[in-house]
């Protein structure tokens, strides 16, 4: 089964959609004991990080997140707002998320604000830092679906999957073992995010 974590924060259905054409059950549920059955997590959201945060431990989901997550070790995808609630700390509204990757998300670092707009919307491209599964069918510079006004910039390089340039360059996914974080949005990305999706549901 297949879980989509339901926090309240956002965009829930469209990811439901795009997974209901690639699998047979996938539920959308905040209840501990639906999310304790999981063999995958997705960790959707669009929105406020602090509130988000705030959202988690006023439904007493943390702990089961952690478990099936550091101690089950099951596949876990953060989109978006997801990813960055998976770093150890945001700017936005200062507070300590998840602490599942090894670095801070930041408000967007994009230089000329007459050239690069803030929140970046719209599509861009990827690039690889390593080889990985998730990425198999995928080619460079593929374009991906954003919207967002903070990311991460400083990760460990051995848990950075994807760069995008938006007037600097920024960490636009992650994969840390079974954690995978990606700022833009696969359930947005036509057949390019359909395939990332697609890899995800087979990624172990």
């Amino acid at each position: 089964m297949i879980v989509i974590v339901d926090y309240g924060m956002g965009n829930l259905n469209s990811v439901k959609r795009r997974l209901d054409s690639l699998a047979q059950d996938v539920v959308i549920s905040n209840d501990s004991r639906v999310i304790a059955q999981a063999e995958r997590l997705i960790l959707p959201g669009v929105g406020h990080f602090g509130q988000a945060m705030d959202n988690l431990k006023k439904m007493s989901l943390i702990a089961i997140l952690n478990d099936l997550v550091i101690e089950s070790k099951i596949p876990v995808l953060g989109i978006c707002l997801g990813m960055q609630l998976m770093t150890k700390s945001s700017e936005e509204g200062d507070v300590e998320g998840l602490g599942w990757f090894d670095c801070n998300t930041e408000k967007m670092k994009v230089g000329n604000n007459s050239i690069y707009k803030l929140p970046h919307i719209g599509w861009n491209t990827i690039t690889f830092e390593q080889s990985n599964q998730l990425m198999e069918g995928i080619e460079w510079n593929s374009e991906v679906y954003f919207v967002h006004n903070y990311g991460v910039y400083n990760a460990p390089q051995n848990q950075i999957l994807n760069h995008t340039d938006y007037g600097s360059s920024f960490v636009s996914a992650l994969q840390k073992d079974n954690i995978i974080g990606m700022q833009y949005h696969p359930e947005k990305s036509h057949d390019v995010g359909l395939q990332i999706l697609r890899n995800f549901l087979k990624f172990n």
